[in-house]
Protein backbone atom coordinates (compact mmCIF):
# COMPACT_ATOMS: atom_id res chain seq x y z
CA UNK A 1 0.00 0.00 0.00
CA UNK A 2 1.39 3.09 -0.88
CA UNK A 3 1.34 6.30 2.08
CA UNK A 4 -1.10 8.99 1.44
CA UNK A 5 0.44 11.18 4.15
CA UNK A 6 2.01 13.91 3.99
CA UNK A 7 -0.69 15.03 1.79
CA UNK A 8 0.34 18.65 -0.44
CA UNK A 9 -2.77 20.28 0.27
CA UNK A 10 -3.37 19.20 4.15
CA UNK A 11 -6.46 18.31 3.87
CA UNK A 12 -5.91 15.57 6.30
CA UNK A 13 -4.50 17.75 9.41
CA UNK A 14 -8.30 19.57 8.63
CA UNK A 15 -10.38 16.44 8.50
CA UNK A 16 -9.05 15.27 11.66
CA UNK A 17 -9.19 18.44 13.67
CA UNK A 18 -12.93 18.32 12.90
CA UNK A 19 -13.35 15.00 13.76
CA UNK A 20 -11.77 15.78 17.37
CA UNK A 21 -14.74 18.19 17.71
CA UNK A 22 -12.66 20.49 19.79
CA UNK A 23 -14.50 23.19 22.25
CA UNK A 24 -11.25 25.64 22.97
CA UNK A 25 -10.09 27.60 20.18
CA UNK A 26 -7.20 27.62 22.42
CA UNK A 27 -6.51 24.16 21.91
CA UNK A 28 -7.79 23.99 18.21
CA UNK A 29 -4.71 26.50 17.38
CA UNK A 30 -2.29 24.04 19.77
CA UNK A 31 -3.57 21.29 17.70
CA UNK A 32 -3.09 22.86 14.27
CA UNK A 33 0.46 24.32 15.54
CA UNK A 34 2.12 20.69 16.33
CA UNK A 35 0.58 19.12 13.62
CA UNK A 36 1.22 21.43 10.90
CA UNK A 37 4.82 21.77 12.50
CA UNK A 38 5.47 18.49 12.23
CA UNK A 39 4.25 17.99 8.54
CA UNK A 40 6.77 20.86 7.92
CA UNK A 41 9.44 17.84 8.61
CA UNK A 42 8.02 15.21 7.94
CA UNK A 43 7.91 16.61 3.74
CA UNK A 44 11.78 17.30 4.00
CA UNK A 45 12.44 13.65 4.68
CA UNK A 46 11.07 10.62 2.22
CA UNK A 47 10.44 8.26 4.68
CA UNK A 48 8.38 8.49 7.67
CA UNK A 49 11.02 6.89 10.78
CA UNK A 50 12.97 7.73 13.18
CA UNK A 51 14.73 10.40 11.67
CA UNK A 52 11.48 12.72 11.10
CA UNK A 53 10.54 12.18 14.82
CA UNK A 54 14.19 13.13 16.23
CA UNK A 55 14.39 16.08 13.04
CA UNK A 56 11.01 17.11 14.55
CA UNK A 57 11.95 16.70 18.19
CA UNK A 58 15.00 19.06 17.66
CA UNK A 59 13.59 21.95 15.86
CA UNK A 60 10.89 21.88 18.32
CA UNK A 61 13.10 22.19 21.46
CA UNK A 62 13.69 25.44 19.76
CA UNK A 63 10.81 26.80 20.98
CA UNK A 64 9.15 24.73 23.45
CA UNK A 65 10.72 24.01 26.95
CA UNK A 66 11.04 19.70 27.45
CA UNK A 67 7.89 19.36 29.00
CA UNK A 68 5.90 21.18 27.09
CA UNK A 69 7.12 19.31 23.80
CA UNK A 70 7.20 15.79 25.75
CA UNK A 71 3.42 16.32 26.21
CA UNK A 72 2.71 17.54 22.56
CA UNK A 73 4.44 14.43 21.42
CA UNK A 74 0.57 12.39 22.75
CA UNK A 75 -1.30 14.94 19.93
CA UNK A 76 1.44 13.43 17.00
CA UNK A 77 0.72 10.10 19.22
CA UNK A 78 -2.94 10.16 18.65
CA UNK A 79 -2.56 11.76 14.87
CA UNK A 80 -0.49 8.83 13.93
CA UNK A 81 -3.18 6.42 14.89
CA UNK A 82 -5.49 7.89 12.75
CA UNK A 83 -3.25 7.95 9.88
CA UNK A 84 -3.16 4.21 10.44
CA UNK A 85 -7.09 3.73 10.85
CA UNK A 86 -7.28 5.75 7.47
CA UNK A 87 -4.72 4.28 5.99
CA UNK A 88 -3.06 7.23 5.34
CA UNK A 89 0.47 5.05 6.26
CA UNK A 90 1.33 2.01 6.80
CA UNK A 91 2.44 1.85 10.14
CA UNK A 92 2.81 4.20 13.60
CA UNK A 93 6.74 4.92 13.64
CA UNK A 94 6.72 5.59 16.94
CA UNK A 95 4.37 1.98 17.59
CA UNK A 96 7.21 0.63 15.43
CA UNK A 97 10.25 1.65 17.91
CA UNK A 98 7.89 0.71 20.91
CA UNK A 99 7.52 -3.05 19.82
CA UNK A 100 11.13 -3.35 18.80
CA UNK A 101 11.91 -1.97 22.45
CA UNK A 102 9.78 -4.54 23.88
CA UNK A 103 7.69 -1.82 25.57
CA UNK A 104 4.44 -0.81 26.70
CA UNK A 105 4.22 2.51 26.44
CA UNK A 106 5.33 5.60 23.60
CA UNK A 107 6.46 8.26 26.61
CA UNK A 108 9.78 6.34 27.24
CA UNK A 109 10.85 6.46 22.99
CA UNK A 110 9.96 10.07 22.95
CA UNK A 111 12.22 10.58 25.81
CA UNK A 112 14.81 8.66 24.02
CA UNK A 113 14.48 10.19 20.68
CA UNK A 114 14.99 13.88 22.70
CA UNK A 115 18.21 12.81 24.29
CA UNK A 116 21.57 13.56 22.63
CA UNK A 117 22.49 10.40 21.71
CA UNK A 118 18.87 8.78 20.65
CA UNK A 119 20.76 5.50 19.34
CA UNK A 120 22.20 5.02 22.30
CA UNK A 121 19.19 6.10 24.11
CA UNK A 122 17.01 3.78 22.50
CA UNK A 123 19.21 0.97 23.14
CA UNK A 124 19.19 1.12 26.96
CA UNK A 125 15.31 1.30 26.29
CA UNK A 126 15.39 -2.48 24.23
CA UNK A 127 14.07 -4.98 26.56
CA UNK A 128 14.27 -8.60 26.45
CA UNK A 129 11.33 -10.61 24.52
CA UNK A 130 9.40 -13.12 26.63
CA UNK A 131 11.09 -16.54 26.39
CA UNK A 132 13.90 -14.90 23.61
CA UNK A 133 16.55 -17.02 24.69
CA UNK A 134 18.27 -20.65 23.86
CA UNK A 135 15.42 -22.20 26.21
CA UNK A 136 12.74 -19.57 25.43
CA UNK A 137 10.92 -22.34 23.23
CA UNK A 138 11.07 -24.87 25.80
CA UNK A 139 10.02 -22.50 29.10
CA UNK A 140 6.98 -21.20 26.99
CA UNK A 141 5.44 -25.05 26.03
CA UNK A 142 6.16 -25.71 29.40
CA UNK A 143 3.81 -22.77 30.95
CA UNK A 144 1.51 -23.51 27.85
CA UNK A 145 1.29 -27.17 29.18
CA UNK A 146 0.53 -26.14 32.83
CA UNK A 147 -1.91 -23.39 31.81
CA UNK A 148 -4.02 -26.07 29.77
CA UNK A 149 -3.89 -28.58 32.54
CA UNK A 150 -6.39 -25.62 34.53
CA UNK A 151 -3.34 -23.86 36.90
CA UNK A 152 -3.06 -20.28 36.90
CA UNK A 153 1.39 -21.05 36.50
CA UNK A 154 1.19 -17.45 37.20
CA UNK A 155 4.22 -16.89 39.89
CA UNK A 156 6.25 -19.98 38.63
CA UNK A 157 5.81 -18.15 34.81
CA UNK A 158 7.44 -15.04 36.61
CA UNK A 159 10.29 -17.05 38.19
CA UNK A 160 11.19 -18.99 34.33
CA UNK A 161 10.52 -15.17 33.17
CA UNK A 162 13.54 -13.97 34.87
CA UNK A 163 15.58 -16.81 34.52
CA UNK A 164 14.90 -16.41 30.76
CA UNK A 165 15.63 -12.69 30.91
CA UNK A 166 18.68 -13.27 32.58
CA UNK A 167 20.33 -15.85 29.58
CA UNK A 168 19.16 -12.82 27.08
CA UNK A 169 21.05 -10.37 29.25
CA UNK A 170 24.08 -12.89 29.84
CA UNK A 171 24.84 -14.09 25.76
CA UNK A 172 27.94 -16.33 26.57
CA UNK A 173 25.76 -18.36 28.28
CA UNK A 174 23.44 -19.43 25.88
CA UNK A 175 26.17 -22.37 24.15
CA UNK A 176 26.54 -23.65 27.66
CA UNK A 177 24.45 -26.79 29.24
CA UNK A 178 21.52 -26.46 31.35
CA UNK A 179 23.45 -26.83 35.03
CA UNK A 180 26.11 -23.97 34.09
CA UNK A 181 22.93 -21.74 33.48
CA UNK A 182 21.84 -22.65 36.64
CA UNK A 183 24.88 -22.42 38.34
CA UNK A 184 25.28 -18.39 37.37
CA UNK A 185 21.80 -17.85 37.98
CA UNK A 186 22.18 -18.46 40.94
CA UNK A 187 25.51 -16.48 41.58
CA UNK A 188 23.84 -13.86 40.59
CA UNK A 189 22.03 -12.88 44.16
CA UNK A 190 23.31 -13.95 47.25
CA UNK A 191 19.54 -13.84 48.90
CA UNK A 192 17.93 -16.61 50.33
CA UNK A 193 14.82 -16.15 48.63
CA UNK A 194 16.74 -16.11 45.33
CA UNK A 195 18.42 -19.48 46.68
CA UNK A 196 15.02 -20.90 47.14
CA UNK A 197 13.71 -19.44 43.49
CA UNK A 198 16.89 -21.21 41.88
CA UNK A 199 16.44 -24.60 43.95
CA UNK A 200 12.64 -24.32 42.34
CA UNK A 201 13.68 -23.44 39.32
CA UNK A 202 16.06 -26.75 39.15
CA UNK A 203 13.27 -28.68 39.59
CA UNK A 204 10.98 -27.35 37.03
CA UNK A 205 13.49 -27.52 34.17
CA UNK A 206 14.22 -31.34 35.72
CA UNK A 207 10.80 -32.11 34.97
CA UNK A 208 10.42 -30.66 31.72
CA UNK A 209 13.39 -32.52 30.54
CA UNK A 210 12.31 -35.54 32.03
CA UNK A 211 9.09 -35.34 29.70
CA UNK A 212 10.77 -34.87 26.57
CA UNK A 213 13.70 -37.52 27.19
CA UNK A 214 12.55 -39.87 29.81
CA UNK A 215 15.64 -41.45 30.45
CA UNK A 216 16.65 -37.80 32.16
CA UNK A 217 17.35 -38.86 35.68
CA UNK A 218 14.93 -36.93 38.20
CA UNK A 219 16.61 -34.50 40.64
CA UNK A 220 16.83 -35.06 44.40
CA UNK A 221 15.12 -31.73 45.48
CA UNK A 222 17.38 -30.14 48.53
CA UNK A 223 14.82 -28.51 51.09
CA UNK A 224 17.65 -26.71 52.55
CA UNK A 225 16.95 -23.10 50.79
CA UNK A 226 13.45 -23.32 51.60
CA UNK A 227 13.95 -24.10 55.33
CA UNK A 228 16.19 -21.37 55.00
CA UNK A 229 13.88 -18.52 54.17
CA UNK A 230 10.91 -20.61 56.62
CA UNK A 231 13.08 -19.12 59.41
CA UNK A 232 12.97 -15.50 58.30
CA UNK A 233 9.07 -15.72 58.34
CA UNK A 234 7.33 -13.28 60.81
CA UNK A 235 5.96 -15.64 63.63
CA UNK A 236 2.08 -14.85 64.27
CA UNK A 237 1.42 -13.12 67.82
CA UNK A 238 -2.16 -13.61 69.46
CA UNK A 239 -3.04 -10.37 71.10
CA UNK A 240 -4.80 -10.19 74.70
CA UNK A 241 -7.61 -8.22 75.59
CA UNK A 242 -5.42 -5.90 77.24
CA UNK A 243 -3.07 -6.08 74.36
CA UNK A 244 -5.91 -4.70 71.94
CA UNK A 245 -7.83 -2.73 74.46
CA UNK A 246 -4.04 -0.86 74.74
CA UNK A 247 -4.10 -0.04 71.28
CA UNK A 248 -7.45 1.11 70.88
CA UNK A 249 -6.49 3.66 73.42
CA UNK A 250 -3.89 5.12 72.00
CA UNK A 251 -5.01 5.14 68.98
CA UNK A 252 -7.80 7.54 69.92
CA UNK A 253 -4.69 9.39 71.74
CA UNK A 254 -2.65 9.46 68.93
CA UNK A 255 -1.66 13.05 68.65
CA UNK A 256 -2.45 14.52 65.53
CA UNK A 257 -2.77 18.81 65.70
CA UNK A 258 -3.53 19.03 61.96
CA UNK A 259 -6.58 15.89 61.27
CA UNK A 260 -8.45 16.02 64.24
CA UNK A 261 -10.36 13.22 62.61
CA UNK A 262 -6.96 10.93 62.72
CA UNK A 263 -7.14 9.48 65.79
CA UNK A 264 -10.94 8.89 65.37
CA UNK A 265 -10.04 6.86 61.96
CA UNK A 266 -7.41 5.21 63.15
CA UNK A 267 -9.07 3.44 65.89
CA UNK A 268 -12.42 2.84 63.34
CA UNK A 269 -9.44 1.11 61.24
CA UNK A 270 -8.81 -0.73 64.25
CA UNK A 271 -11.80 -1.77 65.15
CA UNK A 272 -13.24 -3.09 62.12
CA UNK A 273 -9.45 -4.97 62.01
CA UNK A 274 -10.11 -6.71 65.01
CA UNK A 275 -13.98 -7.00 64.73
CA UNK A 276 -14.00 -7.98 60.89
CA UNK A 277 -11.22 -9.30 60.15
CA UNK A 278 -9.95 -7.21 57.26
CA UNK A 279 -6.94 -7.22 55.75
CA UNK A 280 -5.08 -3.42 55.55
CA UNK A 281 -6.06 -3.81 51.40
CA UNK A 282 -9.34 -4.20 52.64
CA UNK A 283 -9.48 -1.42 54.65
CA UNK A 284 -7.41 1.13 52.19
CA UNK A 285 -10.50 0.25 49.77
CA UNK A 286 -13.56 0.73 52.31
CA UNK A 287 -15.71 4.05 51.41
CA UNK A 288 -18.87 4.70 52.32
CA UNK A 289 -20.53 3.10 49.34
CA UNK A 290 -19.57 -0.28 51.49
CA UNK A 291 -21.61 0.06 54.49
CA UNK A 292 -25.29 -0.58 54.89
CA UNK A 293 -27.14 1.19 57.39
CA UNK A 294 -30.63 0.84 56.44
CA UNK A 295 -30.11 -3.73 56.47
CA UNK A 296 -28.41 -3.85 59.50
CA UNK A 297 -29.27 -2.60 63.48
CA UNK A 298 -28.97 0.90 64.41
CA UNK A 299 -25.21 2.11 64.81
CA UNK A 300 -24.27 2.81 68.35
CA UNK A 301 -23.60 6.10 69.16
CA UNK A 302 -20.51 6.45 70.99
CA UNK A 303 -17.14 4.17 69.50
CA UNK A 304 -17.12 2.78 72.85
CA UNK A 305 -20.23 1.05 72.39
CA UNK A 306 -19.45 -0.55 68.81
CA UNK A 307 -19.83 -4.25 68.48
CA UNK A 308 -19.20 -6.31 65.28
CA UNK A 309 -22.19 -6.98 64.81
CA UNK A 310 -24.40 -3.40 64.83
CA UNK A 311 -23.02 -2.25 60.74
CA UNK A 312 -22.91 -4.37 57.87
CA UNK A 313 -19.72 -4.06 56.26
CA UNK A 314 -18.93 -5.35 52.51
CA UNK A 315 -15.29 -5.33 52.19
CA UNK A 316 -14.31 -4.77 48.52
Amino acid sequence: MTARWPDPDRTTIGHYLASLDLRSLKSRACYCQVLHGFQDVAERHCELGQDVLVAWLRVSAESWAATTLLHRTRIVDRFFDHLVKTEAIDRNPVTALRQACNIKQCMPVWRALASRNPEKALAELRQPRPFGSVLGEVLAEHVALMRNRGYKYTSQSARLLRFDRFLQLNPALQEQSVGVMLDHWTAAKSTRHHAAECENLRRVLTNVFHRQDPSTPFRRPDPRPQKEVVKQWRKPHIHSPDDVRRMLDIARSYPSPRASLRPLTIYTMLVLAYCAGLRRGELARLDLGDVDLQDSPKAAHSPDEWRPHQTAWRPG
